[in-house]
């Protein structure tokens, strides 16, 4: 009888980390189903579990150094790498994720990683702040741009006795994992994979400026970019989040894994915003315009010798306000205050005025090169203090304020 993995050949790379004596399991349930394990240790796994174990296991020698004479006279780092089907790494310990990221290549395991024309399969496993670090959410932020699969970490007790997101995922969960992996379905299948600690969880972003119409011609707008709200939209969709984007007319492209809501005014927004409630998290990173004209219906035209036009500004709809006080509110309410003077002491106000939250407090003052540039330099403000972030990308930033907010829910749920 064929099973579903018959000549196949899965090269498991063990991290280092306690959950490596799941891994002589996921051994014996890809074996189950007909593979060919060949394992590679990395030093620290080593001091979890034996090689020989790994080796009783899979009747194959363990792979353990870069440097073995043996090994690279009879098949070479680069021909080990790309013998496999798929490359496994279970555990992925944060340590082996950044290098992997970072195209690091200094032992046999990374090596293999960055030498392979085969996809990767990653195993999380690690503590749950090293898990929704920002650093961590980059990593795997970029190894999922770089087409890298992931499946878990799970929720649960850990072993240095805290509760969260880290886990390595189970290794009948592993092993369906790889099943639908190599029978072609590159997304795998949502049930067994949690693409990070914001899985489950609907995020609506809004971002861009919105223009407000003078005329068919003519409108009212403001420098955002929408690169900052954008990159929160793409940085929450990959730890694992639905994201609704609702944006504001830019130039960028849609991010990977979002629905995107296009927009113009800020009663759109404003609509768009309620109409994709509830959720769990909003993050109002929108430039939205304070006020509007009435427009006109046609253009407005020059006249010779005439006065210039007089224009009476109406209130928009507050949507920060709106969605901080509504019956569905979601569970945390993010707020930006771009400024250009007193940015803490203004943010602070907004914050208790509005009733959010959270408010990410930037200086676009002139000169600062936030509206429309690729750096932000941002202060995190809550009810508990101001947490100032030194300037980075504005990917980082999101990546950063994803992180914050995920460690924020899973403490909110923690047990007692």
């Amino acid at each position: 009888m064929r099973q579903s993995l018959d000549g196949k050949t899965i090269l498991l790379i063990v991290g280092g980390g306690i959950a490596a004596y799941k891994s002589l399991d996921l051994v014996r349930r890809l074996r189950e189903r007909g593979a060919r394990v060949r394992v590679v240790m990395t030093a620290a796994a080593k001091e979890f579990v034996t090689p020989f174990a790994f080796a009783s296991l899979t009747n194959e020698r363990v792979h353990e150094n870069l440097f073995s004479p043996t090994d690279e006279q009879e098949m070479g780092h680069i021909q080990l790498s790309r013998a496999a089907d798929l490359i496994v790494v279970a555990p992925a310990t944060a340590h082996l994720l950044a290098r992997a990221a970072q195209g690091l290549c200094d032992d046999l395991a990374t090596t293999l990683l960055l030498a392979t024309d085969k996809r990767a399969l990653y195993a999380p496993a690690m503590n749950l702040r090293m898990w929704l670090a920002a650093a961590t959410q980059r990593n795997v932020a970029t190894l999922k741009q770089d087409g890298a699969l992931f499946v878990g970490p799970e929720e649960g007790d850990m072993a240095c006795g805290e509760y969260g997101p880290g886990r390595m995922s189970e290794p009948l969960d592993i092993a369906a994992a790889v099943e639908a992996a190599l029978q072609g379905d590159a997304r795998l299948p949502l049930p067994l994979v949690k693409a990070g600690p914001l899985s489950g969880r609907h995020v609506i972003v809004t971002s861009g400026p919105t223009h407000e119409a003078i005329d068919p011609v003519r409108y009212i707008a403001n420098r955002s970019s929408g690169k900052q709200g954008h990159a929160i939209a793409a940085a929450a969709a990959a730890a694992g989040a639905r994201v609704t984007l609702v944006s504001g007319p830019v130039t960028l492209p849609d991010p990977k894994g979002c629905a995107v809501v296009r927009v113009e005014s800020a009663r759109e927004m404003f609509a768009a915003v309620n109409d994709a409630l509830p959720a769990d998290v909003f993050i109002g990173a929108a430039a939205v315009a304070d006020w509007r004209v009435e427009a006109a219906a046609h253009k407005i035209k020059k006249e010779q010798g005439a006065s210039a036009p007089a224009f009476s500004l109406v209130e928009n709809p507050d949507i920060l306000a709106s969605v901080a006080r509504a019956s569905r509110r979601p569970r945390l309410v993010v707020g930006f205050a771009a400024e250009t003077r007193d940015v803490i002491a203004h943010a602070r106000q907004k914050l208790n005025r509005k009733g959010c939250d959270l408010i990410v407090a930037n200086d676009v003052s002139e000169g600062s090169g936030v509206f429309g540039g690729d750096a932000n330099e941002a202060h995190l403000v809550s009810s508990g203090g101001v947490e100032s972030w030194p300037r980075m990308s504005k990917e980082a930033v999101a990546a950063r304020l994803v992180g914050r907010i995920a460690e924020i829910i899973a403490d909110s749920e923690a047990p007692e």
